[in-house]
């Protein structure tokens, strides 16, 4: 049976979208354009993809805390209601 976990997926999805640019100090700036406000700079281009990935699970977690609409990213859709099973069925 293989594991799966929605917010892994969610963020492996949304990274995949990221877009990074090479600035004119030799910095990077990477962001997430589905993700508004998601945006990070490191000195090389792998420590923007880990700064990119930390405001982004932060981003996430925020907006799930304070309701927020979150984009759908690959078919991933976090708005919806969860759907309970009755008790009697565990």
């Amino acid at each position: 049976m293989d594991t799966q976990y929605i917010l892994s997926e969610y963020l492996d999805r949304a990274m995949g979208q990221a877009e990074y640019d090479k600035l004119e100090d030799g910095t990077f700036a990477g962001r997430i354009a589905a993700c508004k406000g998601v945006i990070a700079f490191g000195a090389t281009l792998r420590e923007c993809e880990d700064e990119v990935r930390s405001t982004l699970e932060d981003w996430l977690l925020v907006g799930l805390k304070l309701g927020h609409t979150l984009p759908v990213v690959n078919g991933i859709d976090l708005n919806k209601e969860p759907v309970y099973e009755p008790v009697e069925s565990v």
